[in-house]
């Protein structure tokens, strides 16, 4: 989690290189990609710095998020089949009552397989690359706020009411739900 500290955090070449299995020619040849990209700075002599977004940004990035995830959800209730569609269901299927609480890291790993299943469900290959573009913020962001102020138990009423007009579906009020749903996050940021 990339927002769970309050510096930046640090790459380490020999460290990454290690844990990869690889030399530190391809860890400074991925760093360099990442830099482009902008999802690292380096400083030099110091080291591979991880960007961590302003808030600004993070509300901006929410803002397209909901935009491509709503229009998945659109796709997905025209294209997927109903097997794809059950599959939402089944994320949370074992999770009872006050459970969400009690297995917090648990449901946040299933809250983010949820998202990315509504961006499956849509077909568009273009609309899952743009998305995994902001996916490393998102999901940082995601971790970070899902056990604050019960956010994870209104979390996964959203997640059943999105699941069942999708099952039905009901193309514009899955477009509206999940976009509401987005941007609830936006608000608590």
């Amino acid at each position: 989690n990339i927002y769970a500290q309050a510096e930046e955090p640090r790459l380490d070449e020999r460290q990454l290189g290690e844990a990869l299995g690889v030399s530190r020619t391809p860890i400074r040849e991925a760093l360099a990609r990442l830099e482009q990209e902008g999802f690292i700075r380096t400083v030099p002599r110091k080291g591979a710095f991880i960007v961590r977004k302003t808030k600004q940004e993070i509300l901006e990035m929410i803002t397209v998020w909901a935009a491509l995830e709503s229009m998945a959800a659109r796709l997905g209730t025209k294209l997927a089949t109903t097997r794809e569609i059950d599959s939402l269901r089944r994320l949370f299927g074992d999770f009872q009552g006050g459970e969400v609480e009690a297995r917090i890291d648990e449901y946040s790993e299933r809250n983010i397989e949820f998202h990315q299943t509504i961006l499956d469900l849509s077909r568009c290959e273009l609309l899952r690359t743009t998305a995994d573009g902001l996916f490393l913020h998102m999901r940082g962001i995601r971790v970070q706020t899902i056990g604050e102020e019960d956010r994870a138990a209104r979390s996964i009423i959203d997640h059943m009411s999105i699941i069942e007009v999708i099952e039905r579906r009901e193309t514009e009020l899955a477009e509206k739900l999940v976009r509401e749903h987005a941007l609830k996050l936006a608000e608590h940021v």
